[in-house]
């Protein structure tokens, strides 16, 4: 910490006033380390490798064991575990405190808020929030469904739950004078005029300060009132210019640093225990770090004693309520603070302004607790209140009857009874009803809906004016009036409407509640509509106007797609007189270029020769295609071809020799025998939107929506007219792979494997290479798939000869499984059909005998 030197100063004014500035913020030196940045902070922990040991060093000289320690913390809403590092004991030493570390140890009372201020700051933590907590237990309500959440809540504990009021005193601004000094305290002595100098005073355990040329100077338990008339005495000896009255020489003494006292909390507290609290702390500081009062604790009396004397109680409604905080005495060192048992709890819930619990001291009223709850809203029934007690213990019978209610009748405007309260009443404060008197109601079309005020001698006409009267399209064959009975039914009363204004022909005076209803004209017709489809940009259904023609629909359905004809359009219309059994007529009217909007915006009205036809509700336009159009039909070929690449078809009937051929043929390496043909499958040719490229190109890359084609590439290419020499359709692939020399053996063999092809050899010779058929194996069904797709099985001839197929290169032979199932149903089918024979031929037998 930086010292002025103890010795006498001479230096020049700017000088001096410049070192006047350093020394009065000298207090806060170690907070300005908060504004360092990180790289700052981390060079400072490196040369304050200390502070895990000062940390260590306070948790072993509290006194308290380790499960001590983590209870306090679990109860406090920390990590028990925190500061285990740090614990007496621990095996190595322990990380660099962060600022959770500090919260947790100033919340345990181990080191008060200015030691812990200068150990953040050092840290370069310094401004940092604490570690976060878990919220207090909410006191648990009654389970009376009529009453708020809001007002089981005892009043006043919030304001200790929360994290973010720490009730910490000002350790930046000047002490008051009526702080009292004591040892460890840090004084400012500043002399200006004749001489200019200042010093740096510690308070010693002993009391005093040491002045130079002065001398010893005891100021324990001085407030710095009395410390400024004692230096007047004690400078005035030493330096004639300081006095009272014509003084040359100046002086001003401040607190730079406070100390810290060690007090006491106890009781029924969150935290009970010793905690080190700043010296100009008071009760609210200590109650804050000890977590407040508990559900069970008081808030009208907090006791403080010193010495073993009651020194002051402090009732915190007067700072809840009042913000009077007069009576929240300063602590000192050796001071108890004790939270008794909390006195009568009385719950107040209703329309009230703060509904909540509250606590009352002996002799305390309805008046004053509804005064503490805020008063009433203006929504409060204040006419009678309901206070729900429990009877005395002395006064209760049998059968239950252990609760009573109060009821109190209030004349308007009235001051609350002094009714006295007991532990455990319930006040209730009742609503107002909701219903609205002296009122009628208009609805439907007029232009000013809503409530309007009874006047007396309101007539229906009047109240429709009032409501800016009827709409244009208003009904006026009838406005109906709903009256409401003393039975809280209704009656139906209606009247005729002459116009718009208002008037009406039969004027009825209105009542309390009527409700008055206008319809409107529209609300009567059907939703009219017309429909279009086709080759259009927006098909679907759009609502029909008087006067619309096929051109307004077509504008608004945003014109035509690509390819439309406007050669004519089909109209399906609703036919009248309707026939037995007919649905519709169908018109077709001739269009013209004029349709094509993008086009005929610069041709202007002379390109329109085409008659515009008006349309009917319910009417179905339809546009047709060009048959001539047709966007370009894509196919793929890839592989071993001179060229591939995506081609598009010059002609709908181009094959597949054509083009390869326009591919440049297949290269030396090509295998045409396992050609590999693909094609989209019906539903993804239709979600492709038909041979459009870009639909084409969104589904090509799907393989489920293609299928594979089955065809001899080989013959294609030979003759011109063979069978595999396909058509080709948009979105088909092409795909010739280099030769292969292999063929491969799957299934229920002994060796599955690949093995060289030999050329001339039938299915049965790769069974035989694959090590032959398994026990579970059904040779019977065994079978080639070749390279080019298709599948040959072998086939049984007159029931005694099998023909296999012989396998080319890249083909793939597969012996399928025995169907176990299958066998045990034909083995039980020829049994029955056996048994059945044998029952036949005996019947035969006993006939002919």
């Amino acid at each position: 910490m930086f010292r002025l030197p103890q010795t006498h100063v001479k230096m020049h004014r700017p000088l001096f006033v410049a070192l006047v500035a350093a020394v009065a913020v000298v207090g806060a030196a170690s907070r300005a380390a908060a504004q360092v940045t990180p790289a700052q902070a981390q060079t400072l922990l490196n040369q304050r490798s200390d502070l895990a040991a000062q940390v260590a060093q306070r948790i072993g000289a509290s006194g308290m064991t380790a499960q001590q320690i983590r209870d306090r913390l679990s109860a406090e809403g920390y990590d028990p575990s925190l500061l285990d590092a740090y614990m007496p004991g621990a095996r190595g030493a322990g990380a660099a405190p962060g600022a959770d570390v500090f919260a947790a140890v100033q919340a345990l009372g181990i080191a008060d808020s200015t030691d812990v201020t200068g150990l953040m700051g050092a840290a370069g933590l310094a401004g940092q929030p604490p570690a976060a907590r878990r919220p207090a237990p909410e006191v648990p309500d009654s389970g009376d469904a009529s009453l708020s959440a809001s007002s089981a809540r005892i009043f006043g504990l919030d304001l200790f739950r929360s994290s973010t009021s720490q009730f910490l005193p000002n350790l930046d601004g000047p002490v008051d004078p009526n702080y009292r000094l004591g040892p460890g305290d840090q004084l400012v002595l500043i002399l200006t005029g004749d001489v200019e100098l200042a010093h740096m005073l510690n308070v010693t355990r002993e009391g005093f300060v040491v002045i130079p040329q002065v001398g010893q100077l005891p100021v324990a338990n001085l407030s710095l009132a009395q410390v400024e008339d004692l230096l007047y005495a004690r400078l005035g000896r030493a330096y004639s210019g300081v006095k009272r009255q014509g003084a040359t020489t100046h002086f001003s003494v401040i607190v730079s640093r406070l100390r810290s006292v060690q007090v006491f909390v106890v009781g029924d507290v969150a935290r009970p225990g010793a905690y080190r609290v700043s010296s100009a702390g008071t009760v609210l500081t200590a109650l804050y770090a000890a977590g407040g009062p508990t559900e069970r604790g008081s808030l009208r009396r907090v006791d403080v004693r010193r010495n073993g004397q009651p020194e002051a109680s402090l009732d915190l409604y007067d700072y809840l309520l009042r913000g009077d905080a007069s009576r929240d005495v300063r602590l000192q060192s050796g001071d108890v603070v004790f939270v008794p048992v909390h006195g009568a709890h009385v719950r107040i819930d209703g329309e009230v302004v703060r509904p909540a619990t509250y606590e009352l001291k002996a002799g305390e009223t309805l008046a004053e607790l509804v005064s503490a709850a805020g008063g009433f809203n203006a929504t409060a029934f204040a006419r009678r209140l309901a206070v729900e007690r429990v009877v005395p213990a002395a006064q209760r019978t049998v059968g239950g009857r252990d609760r009573t209610v109060v009821d109190l009748s209030l004349d308007p405007g009235a001051a609350l009874p002094a009714l006295p309260l007991e532990a455990g009443d319930l006040v209730r404060v009742h609503r107002i009803p909701d219903r609205v008197r002296n009122r009628v109601v208009v609805r439907g079309h007029v232009w000013q809906p809503g409530t309007q005020g009874l006047t007396p001698g309101l007539t229906l006409s009047e109240a429709l004016r009032r409501a800016g009267g009827l709409k244009g399209d208003a009904y006026l064959g009838e406005v109906q009036v709903a009256r409401l009975r003393a039975d809280s039914t209704r009656v139906q009363l209606r009247a005729t409407a002459r116009d718009t204004t208002g008037a009406v022909l039969t004027d009825l005076p209105l009542q309390e509640d009527d409700e008055i209803t206008v319809f409107s004209r529209t609300d009567f017709r059907p939703a009219q509509y017309v429909a279009i489809a086709g080759t259009v940009q927006r098909g679907g259904r759009y609502a029909w106007r008087e006067g619309m023609t096929i051109r307004d629909l077509l504008l608004q359905a945003g014109g035509l797609t690509e390819g439309a004809s406007v050669e004519f359009a089909e109209i399906a219309r609703v036919p009248e007189p309707r026939a037995e059994s007919q649905l519709a007529t169908t018109e077709r009217v001739p269009l013209d270029a004029s349709f094509l909007f993008d086009a005929a915006a610069s041709a202007g009205a002379a390109a329109r020769t085409a008659p515009d036809v008006p349309l009917r509700p319910y009417d179905n336009v339809l546009f047709f295609r060009r048959v001539d159009w047709e966007q370009p039909r894509v196919v793929a070929v890839t592989g071993e071809v001179k060229y591939p690449g995506r081609y598009t078809l010059k002609s709908k009937s181009e094959t597949l020799a054509e083009l390869v051929a326009r591919a440049g043929g297949l290269t030396h390496e090509a295998n045409a025998d396992a050609a590999h043909f693909t094609r989209l499958r019906v539903a993804a040719s239709y979600a492709s939107g038909g041979d459009s490229l870009r639909g084409v190109a969104r589904v090509a890359s799907d393989s489920s929506a293609r299928v594979r084609i089955g065809v001899d590439m080989a013959t294609a290419l030979r003759d011109a007219r063979a069978q595999d020499n396909l058509a080709l359709q948009a979105g088909d692939s092409l795909y010739v792979p280099p030769l292969q020399q292999t063929v491969e053996i799957r299934g229920e063999v002994n060796s599955p494997t690949a093995t060289a092809l030999a050329r001339g050899k039938k299915l049965g010779f790769y069974i035989g290479a694959g090590g032959g058929p398994t026990s579970k194996a059904n040779a019977r069904r065994a079978y080639v798939a070749q390279p080019n797709g298709k599948v040959e099985s072998r086939r049984r001839r007159l029931w005694l000869f099998t023909s296999d197929p012989t396998p080319r290169a890249g083909s793939i032979v597969v012996v399928p499984m025995k169907d176990t199932t299958a066998t045990n149903n034909n083995v039980l089918s020829s049994i029955t059909v056996f048994a059945q024979l044998l029952g036949s031929l005996a019947t035969v037998w006993a006939i002919t005998r």
